[in-house]
């Protein structure tokens, strides 16, 4: 059985901008119902003010539609939707036009001439809030748009009867509420797409670092094979030359050649494994560094003076791996890395939040932390070679940690530090 909020709580925080964003729009269509349409009982009788809600409904089922459509137009998942824009637009004016005619020629009195004003003005400024989320050069446009409706509505309310301090009341009253309304659309949706533009950027930046750890795996590969392999090309043509010759030379050649090519075996294998060019210290720097930049709150303790190379190069692989999963998965706000000294052992801890309820062990070989997969798995086979071990799972709700243990050996600094 799922957990009530379970829905909100597996979105990322762009899905959840989103969806807030999206129901404030259909909130602005509940608030014209009940803040124009409803008020009108308060203020007429019941039949008058049924016809003035009906009005009021109909006009913010289309402002809500409306909105939904434009702000999927805006993020780029459907076409512009004219139709719906210019049907928006037509029932707006003829909402509003019926509603000043009533108050000027409908049933006589005062409440009935305020309620019918109220609902001229009120679906005038909705409509123009839902109308700027489908224009385009939102700031000249909408301020036209907005502007446009505001002496629209003065000059209508001017020739149904109204003076012209009267119309010019409507015409500014109508111009602050379009505005205002106007303005809180066109910055919601810029800043949803903000928002957005943000994940896009940080999935960049995790791919950017898989790519630049891939180019220094090939750099390493060339700088090892290419400077092998050239040399081992000399020593075997060498050995064919004096081999011709006759000369024994031609044997201590290529027992040469089959040194450097094991040689090279042995150190492509180091590659491999990472063992080159990994430092603890620099990835923890580099750790607190790009996380931070993603805006998540990074909390790097521990020191790392007198650890083993062999440690550093397995534990620093760790902090890579783990550090890559919470940008790329997950909607972590904060990240604590800790290494400490236990009875002869490194502990390491890597712990973030944001793991979404019911993220449990899975093969997936792009899994995020929070989950086993090869990345786990590689993980476990760099530290079983200098005997250490691997922890990960769910430490309590939303909660993630990685625990890698290094047995050190006696005769390190580090060792002698935490027995002494």
């Amino acid at each position: 059985m799922r957990r009530p909020g379970g829905w909100w709580r597996r979105k990322n925080t762009p899905e959840k901008v989103e969806t807030y964003t999206r129901w404030s729009f259909h909130f602005f269509g509940v608030s014209e119902i009940g803040g124009i349409g409803l008020a009108t009982f308060s203020q007429v009788g019941p039949g008058f003010a049924t016809l003035l809600s009906l009005m009021v409904v109909t006009h913010a089922a289309a402002c809500m539609a409306t909105a939904s459509r434009a702000l999927d137009w805006t993020l780029g998942r459907r076409p512009p939707p004219m139709r719906q824009l210019w049907g928006l637009g037509v029932l707006t004016a003829v909402v509003a036009v019926v509603a000043i005619a009533l108050a000027e020629h409908g049933p006589a009195g005062e409440d009935v001439d305020a309620a019918a004003l109220g609902v001229f003005v009120g679906v005038q400024g909705f409509g123009v809030g839902a109308l700027a989320l489908g224009v385009h050069d939102r700031r000249r446009r909408v301020m036209a748009l907005v502007a446009g409706f505001a002496v629209g509505a003065g000059l209508v309310a001017f020739a149904v009867g109204l003076s012209w301090s009267g119309a010019l009341a409507t015409g500014g009253v109508l111009l602050l509420a379009g505005a205002f309304l106007a303005a809180t659309a066109v910055f919601s949706v810029w800043l949803l797409k903000a928002v957005y533009a943000l994940d896009d950027a940080k999935e960049t930046r995790a791919r950017l670092a898989v790519a630049e750890e891939r180019l220094r795996f090939g750099r390493d590969l060339h700088d090892v094979m290419g400077r092998n392999l050239a040399v081992i090309a000399l020593k075997s043509e060498l050995a064919v030359q004096l081999s011709r010759r006759g000369r024994p030379e031609a044997v201590e050649q290529m027992i040469e050649a089959q040194r450097i090519a094991q040689e090279s075996q042995r150190e492509v294998r180091d590659v491999v494994r990472g063992y080159r060019e990994v430092d603890l210290e620099v990835e923890l720097a580099g750790a607190r560094g790009v996380l931070s930049a993603a805006g998540i709150v990074a909390e790097v303790t521990g020191e790392t003076a007198g650890l083993p190379a062999e440690v550093q190069s397995a534990l620093g692989w760790v902090v890579r791996e783990a550090t890559t999963n919470v940008l790329r998965h997950g909607d972590a706000k904060r990240v604590a890395v800790a290494v400490r000294m236990s009875e002869g052992r490194v502990v390491l801890t890597v712990e973030n939040d944001g793991v979404p309820d019911g993220a449990g062990p899975s093969a997936d070989a792009d899994a995020p932390t929070g989950s086993g997969g090869s990345g786990l798995a590689g993980l476990r086979e760099r530290l079983s070679v200098v005997d250490g071990a691997l922890e990960a799972g769910t430490v309590r709700k939303g909660v993630f940690r990685v625990t890698a243990e290094v047995p050190l050996p006696p005769h390190t600094p580090a060792a002698r530090e935490v027995t002494s």
